[in-house]
């Protein structure tokens, strides 16, 4: 949603089971409002609606200053460890229809642990779900989230280097949406920079897609 100083992102969140969605929901509007915490089983059960606070003079369009505010979905993980593919879907479907229904939803980010090695078997389940509830022009609107990025770092890669050592499955994914991705590091960097990071991101990738958003009924 935009006007001439205002503008709202809206953002959706998705992955696999502890990929750490709710913990990046939380940086990205810096609060904490889901739920986030190691458990050896699924935390999040419902979709939930969380909106950031008012970024003043935080971008331009068009020669003036633009207030940011953005709100981001957070969604169940799928495999869930006690929910179906079928009511996990079903719950995030409705969610998008009635918080995106006509503002529309900017970007999905696709959250992924940078430490664990996306497999064929695996990638398929959340990105299939995306695909499901998205439709056609998914791959227009879709980014990845890498989180843990830090354990690149301790292992001695940099974020290219990471990506050329990359599996297969990754690689065609990337490339399926344009190669938009976003590292989300911890150690070292304060919260509000991480956000910063984050966000100036996600503004880029929505420009680049010309503000598109897909609406849902």
């Amino acid at each position: 949603m935009m006007n001439s100083n205002k503008m709202t992102i809206n953002l959706a969140l998705f992955g696999m089971t502890q990929s750490g969605k709710s913990s990046a929901g939380n940086i990205i509007l810096g609060s904490t409002d889901f739920q986030s915490s190691f458990a050896p089983c699924s935390v999040t059960k419902d979709c939930s609606l969380g909106r950031s606070c008012h970024f003043r003079s935080f971008m331009r369009r068009g020669g003036q200053e633009v207030t940011l505010q953005v709100q981001v979905l957070d969604t169940p993980g799928y495999p869930h460890s006690r929910l179906s593919k079928k009511h996990v879907r079903q719950e995030i479907r409705e969610a998008l229809a009635h918080h995106f229904g006509q503002e529309g939803l900017h970007l999905a980010l696709l959250v992924q642990r940078a430490d664990v090695p996306l497999c064929g078997q695996e990638e398929s389940s959340p990105v299939q779900m995306i695909q499901e509830l998205l439709g056609h022009a998914w791959m227009n609107h879709t980014a990845i989230l890498f989180t843990h990025a830090e354990k690149i770092e301790e292992a001695g890669f940099n974020e290219d280097e990471y990506l050329c050592e990359a599996s297969e499955t990754l690689l065609k994914l990337l490339n399926s949406i344009q190669r938009r991705y976003i590292f989300q590091y911890k150690k070292g960097n304060s919260l509000s920079e991480q956000r910063l990071k984050i966000l100036e991101r996600i503004i880029e990738f929505v420009k680049e897609n010309c503000y598109q958003v897909l609406t849902f009924k």
